[in-house]
């Protein structure tokens, strides 16, 4: 079968993976179309360090094709979206509704690839780039079958971390000023989170004028293409800064630009050895600075939730698509994202 992998020098799309049945708790999932993230180019580019050889992706929807002994909640023929969320399900941090910190489901990658004999590692225990998948019973989520996978596949990574963060990590309230660095596929996500916490203002900050368009159709209500003019909008700062780039200039600037009892909220991936630098002494008006793994989500809520949100016209999934590729067509996916030219590309098998 066809699939997307990086074998620590090189990117290839290959026709000959191979992949095992599922064991008990698994679910073997034909993927229909999967989001290209930045977290993706990420591995090749050794921002985010990971073994290989790897089959890339991790923002997959698709169609059941089996599923192992104990697996009741999803059927062959099912549509589902994609977590990365591997859990266990019975730790304490799972018990407590935090399945972003179950430590038994990081850092641990599976093997179920191989290739002329070869194991191949997957990627945030999913590897969506890849014509079939199996994801532990829980990373399954069950969606509507009117949902287009195209659109479906992005809740799985860009929606559940952007919303996600502006719902369940900062749950911003009614009325409260929010700003937004970085408007790509994470950025448009906390703009419309934003948008449905109904927050008063929402300032989209971003380097690329032509990115205004699609930042106000998602809820912004002003566009900026620097931080130093935030202040002429809030000149007592934001209830709320959301940094989407990963760029440690820009959270020093999430940090300057909060009002008294402000957040600071972390998202965008910076290599792993970079330092930012802030005034501690600012931070005594009650400000926070908090990091934010995956929207700080619980997939089996969240992405139902958000399914419905989108069939009542509330969140936008189509207009997050900016274009189709065949996965043949990866590269040139790839070089589109780090370009900037689209919001997503969603590759298709």
């Amino acid at each position: 079968m066809r699939a997307v992998v990086f074998d620590g020098k090189q990117v290839e799309v290959v026709d000959d993976l191979e992949i095992r049945d599922p064991g008990p708790g698994e679910v073997l999932v034909g993927i229909r179309a999967a989001g290209l993230c930045h977290s993706d180019i990420s591995v090749t580019n050794g921002t985010i360090p990971f073994p290989v050889p790897v089959v890339l992706g991790h923002e997959g929807a698709g169609v059941v094709e089996a599923v192992g002994a104990g697996v009741t909640h999803v059927t062959p023929g099912d549509h589902v979206a994609l977590s990365t969320l591997a859990g266990c399900g019975a730790c304490t941090e799972c018990d407590r509704g935090r399945p972003t910190m179950c430590r038994k489901a990081i850092g641990m990658p599976g093997q179920p690839f191989s290739r002329g004999g070869t194991p191949l590692y997957q990627f945030a225990s999913n590897s969506a780039f890849s014509e079939r998948t199996l994801v532990k019973a829980v990373q399954a989520v069950k969606i509507p079958s009117d949902i287009p996978l195209t659109s479906a596949a992005l809740m799985g990574c860009g929606v559940v971390t952007g919303v996600g963060a502006v719902l369940n990590r900062a749950r911003v309230a009614l009325g409260e000023t929010v700003v937004v660095i970085g408007t790509g596929g994470i950025g448009l996500n906390v703009i419309q989170g934003a948008r449905i916490a109904g927050a008063s203002r929402i300032v989209a900050v971003d380097t690329n004028p032509a990115k205004e368009a699609s930042a106000r159709l998602f809820g912004a209500t002003d566009f900026l293409t620097s931080t130093d003019a935030v202040r002429d909008l809030l000149p007592t700062g934001a209830d709320h800064v959301f940094e989407c780039v990963g760029r440690t200039s820009l959270i020093r600037a999430a940090i300057d630009l909060l009002d008294r009892h402000g957040q600071a909220i972390l998202l965008g991936m910076t290599a792993p050895a970079e330092e930012a630098t802030f005034i501690p002494a600012a931070m005594f008006l009650d400000k926070s600075i908090l990091g934010c793994r995956y929207g700080s989500s619980r997939p089996q809520r969240d992405i139902p939730l958000y399914a419905e949100l989108y069939r009542q016209g509330r969140l936008l999934l189509d207009e997050l698509v900016t274009e189709t590729y065949p996965v043949e067509d990866f590269a040139k996916a790839a070089q589109d994202a780090e370009q900037g030219r689209v919001a997503r590309g969603v590759l298709t098998f």
